[in-house]
């Protein structure tokens, strides 16, 4: 059974802030690109550093509004906003 891991968000300035956790690097980008501001057009970029390790899994994030699903629960609103991620790359820091 794999175990749930913890990223941390970085910001431009290497600035650590935000602990984000998922099974994979996509889920806890999922969480963030979903908070996120960014378009299709537009995405905006996302650093998550594994917690433990050197590496910075970076992705281009975005959300947009879709239709609901059809079996939704009466409280969901017609609505929603989907988060999208695509993964960019892997950084290796020198030292954390």
């Amino acid at each position: 059974m794999v175990e749930t891991r913890n990223f941390v968000l970085r910001d431009k300035n290497g600035n650590e802030h935000g602990v984000f956790t998922g099974k994979q690097p996509r889920q806890a980008a999922l969480k963030v690109a979903n908070r996120g501001k960014g378009t299709k057009t537009k995405p905006e970029t996302i650093k998550l550093r594994e917690r433990g390790t050197k590496k910075i899994h970076v992705f281009k994030g975005w959300r947009e509004n879709v239709d609901a699903p059809k079996n939704k629960p009466d409280w969901m609103p017609d609505k929603i906003s989907k988060p999208f991620v695509k993964k960019v790359g892997i950084e290796k820091l020198d030292k954390i």
